[in-house]
Formats: C-alpha cells, structure tokens, sequence
C-alpha cells in the first residue's frame, strides 16, 4: 500500500483507459491492426526518410498513448517520414475508432477490480472525482463498466474538442475538470497510465501526480513527472478500508 492523505485534496482526476478500464489494450490491438494494415498497403510518397517497418508497441507508447486520437494518428505518420496531410490523418483516425467501437460492442468492458476499490474509498471520503480522457468514446465505456454513476464530470475527447481545449501534454483538459469539481490544480490528484498524461499532470503543476505503470515502466512514469508510481490502485487504499 502506497500511502496517499486522500482527504488532503479537492478533488481526483483519473485517466480512463488504462487507469480505471484495461480499455487500453483495446485501443491498442485497434491502432496496431489498423496501423500495421496501412503500412502493408502503403502507396504514397517514398524516400529515405520514409520508415515502413512494422508497427510495435514501442510505437503506440511513444507516439499514440493518450494523445487525442488524430494527434496520435499525425505524430505516428511523422515518426515515419510519412506525409501527413489533415485527410488521412482523419481518415485513419476514424478507422482505427471504428475498430475500437466494434471490440467494446462484442465484449464489453470490466473495471479493474483495484481501481474499483479505489472509487470506492474515494466515494466514502466524499471527494468529487472526474474522469479526463482523450478518447471520445468514454461515456460509453464508463456506461459498458457500469460507472458512469461515479463521476460527477467527463471531459472525454469530444468534450475537449467542443470547447477548444488542446489535448495531452497540455495540461488543459486536467485543469478544466479541476475547476468544473470547484478545485484547482494545485488541491487535485491526477491519475494517469500514459506518458503524455503524466505530463500533462506535471505542466499543470497538480499537488499530486500519480502514474500507473500497465507497461511502459515506472521509470519513463517517473521521468515523465510522476510523484508517485504504483501497479494497480488498489495500492492506494488504506489497508483498513479494504473489505
């Protein structure tokens, strides 16, 4: 157990997928099906600069981790030396979003049964929680998890579109929801399994910025600004508030 003065904060930020849902390996069989079909198919512009290897999850970790899903489309392309004009950033974005609707709708989605006991603890101490994600589809897959009922504001990808705010690394979105649970960055925890999410926590100099290690290491967690990192929430529930 990782101790943490809960009721010391305002307010607590989770990242979705990956944090609370183990949604992140959905997205990441999606975008690798959907990336390793293009790379195959490839036709465009070629050169030196032009990298068509297969895709890895390397890749998905350094360029498309929780990023905004066209941001994670236009940073991957250019990784590649591939040109990555607004069209096929789009269209390859909703490919890979199409992919991803199809797993939820055939299997559904189960909350890992750690961060349930975290919200679980959170909602005894009364604390307003929100969930702060990239991914437009986070309504539904907090409905698919039976949890919408928990959090009293998503800003999900579309939100963030709607009101312009720029996505992970920036810290926005975070702030955002920070301010909508009437707290401030520096009264709020932010948890987050993503690099670009750490880093948005870090940016926006959040009291406390906790990184949940589902892969891509404690020490990039760390290294990405991370206060603290554990391997499942669980770790952050008083041992005596566990039935």
């Amino acid at each position: 157990m990782t101790r943490v003065q809960w009721s010391e904060y305002d307010a607590v930020l989770f990242d979705l997928d990956g944090v609370v849902t183990p949604t992140a390996e959905v997205h990441m069989r999606a975008w690798a099906e959907m990336f390793t079909a293009f790379l195959e198919a490839y036709d465009g512009p070629a050169g030196p600069a032009v990298d068509l290897a297969p895709y890895t999850d390397a890749d998905y970790f350094a360029h498309v981790d929780g990023k905004p899903r066209y941001d994670g489309v236009r940073d991957f392309l250019t990784s590649r030396g591939i040109p990555a004009p607004q069209e096929l950033v789009v269209e390859l974005g909703d490919r890979k979003n199409d992919a991803f609707n199809e797993v939820l709708a055939r299997d559904g989605v189960t909350a890992y049964p750690g961060s349930v006991l975290l919200l679980d603890h959170l909602r005894d101490l009364g604390i307003p929680l929100a969930v702060v994600s990239s991914s437009v589809n986070a309504p539904a897959v907090l409905a698919a998890a039976g949890l919408a009922d928990r959090f009293r504001t998503v800003v999900s990808g579309a939100v963030a579109t709607e009101l312009g705010l720029p996505g992970k690394p920036a810290p926005d979105t975070f702030v955002y929801a920070a301010v909508e649970l009437g707290a401030t960055a520096a009264t709020s925890v932010v948890l987050e399994d993503a690099v670009s999410g750490v880093r948005a926590g870090a940016a926006g100099a959040f009291a406390l910025v906790v990184g949940v290690d589902r892969g891509v290491g404690s020490q990039t967690l760390t290294d990405a600004g991370a206060t603290i990192v554990v391997t499942d929430l669980a770790q952050l529930v008083p041992t005596g508030a566990v039935a």
